[in-house]
């Protein structure tokens, strides 16, 4: 390997590393924010996040609700609860399957938690301006793929974690 090789494959190591580094700093620093912007409207970050999800989707049922969070039936049964007591979800029938249960948003509730997140934008806007279309695109390409890959971790060790009592009781 010649040394400018050498040198290169150093610096791309480094970047890599930085890259890292910076992602896990933002995931900490994100949850911390998100929770204490949801605690101004009496929400928990994971509320918080699932108001998103709805937002986001649409309309879910709670097993949906449970494969996008990676929580359990039971822990999106309470917080299902705990969203509908304040108002910002309800539950309705499906109209093509009364069995079928979706949770939706109350769009009318929803007007103080989009107010605050809303009046935010503006101050992320330098940040993004300082950046080329290509920036840009790259940067949108490396966080929805790493959006993408950690939904399939969770799903990975969620069927993991469901065929493990399986595997215990053929033993």
């Amino acid at each position: 390997m010649s040394r400018h090789q050498s040198v290169s494959h150093s610096k791309r190591e480094s970047l890599i590393e930085a890259v890292m580094r910076a992602s896990r700093e933002n995931s900490t620093t994100a949850v911390f924010f998100h929770t204490f912007m949801a605690e101004q409207v009496g929400l928990g970050a994971t509320e918080s996040k699932t108001l998103y999800l709805l937002g986001a989707r649409g309309p879910m049922t709670a097993g949906e609700i449970a494969r996008e969070t990676g929580l359990t039936t039971p822990s999106v049964t309470s917080l299902i609860d705990r969203l509908e007591s304040k108002g910002f979800v309800r539950r309705v029938r499906d109209s093509h399957d009364r069995r079928r249960v979706i949770v939706e948003q109350r769009p009318e509730r929803l007007a103080e938690l989009n107010n605050l997140f809303g009046s935010l934008a503006d101050e992320f806007g330098d940040i993004v301006d300082a950046y080329s279309d290509d920036q840009l695109a790259a940067i949108a390409d490396y966080l929805t793929r790493s959006s993408e890959r950690s939904r399939e971790i969770v799903a990975r060790l969620q069927k993991r974690k469901q065929d493990a009592p399986e595997a215990e009781g053929n033993r």
